[in-house]
């Protein structure tokens, strides 16, 4: 592998990472109403599990509520079943065509795991970015072993592996800490 196949697949790789993480984030209680609060769910429909975003149309008509119109009124039961069984701490009040969820305002507790929660995926994303550049400085000293580059050429690389480590990790903190002062504000 060439110095630039090595840094665009460690590149690649990372942003997955950071991507991962987002969508996490997305999904956390904040106190408001949010589609991406239900949006992982996956609801048993016709044998398989089914994201309910394909089922349902998902909206917010005020901060403290979520409607689910699903498309196919027989599906309600199990849409239920599954927000029941889901541990977002809400009730679903059916009224035979929609599911509608109160969002209950989150206790100063609540707020401080959510924190503990976002700190530690924060972490665990920062780890798997540490993993990529462990990957990518073997395949350094693999190239290097194998005469394909210089020593100064594989030391150059892992250079730019650290500072792409450092970028990336940057955005993680960065991401974190504002979903962290959006937990805690209200």
């Amino acid at each position: 592998m060439t110095s630039e196949e090595i840094l665009l697949d460690c590149e690649e790789r990372m942003e997955k990472a950071v991507n991962v993480f987002r969508d996490e984030l997305r999904g956390l209680r904040t106190g408001r109403a949010t589609p991406a609060l239900v949006d992982s769910l996956r609801v048993e429909y016709y044998g398989s599990p089914t994201p309910l975003k394909q089922l349902a149309q998902i909206s917010t008509p005020d901060p403290q509520q979520i409607v689910i119109r699903p498309y196919d009124a027989s599906i309600l039961k199990e849409i239920e079943k599954t927000i029941r069984a889901s541990d977002l701490g809400m009730s679903p009040n059916n009224d035979g065509k929609m599911i509608r969820l109160q969002v209950p305002p989150m206790s100063g507790e609540q707020r401080k795991k959510m924190v503990q929660r976002i700190k530690k995926s924060a972490e665990d994303a920062k780890v798997a970015c540490r993993n990529i550049r462990r990957d990518s400085n073997k395949h350094f000293d693999q190239a290097e072993k194998a005469k394909e580059m210089t020593e100064d050429e594989r030391d150059r690389g892992k250079e730019e592996v650290q500072a792409l480590l450092k970028k990336f990790e940057e955005r993680i903190t960065e991401m974190a800490a504002k979903k962290e002062a959006e937990i805690m504000e209200q």
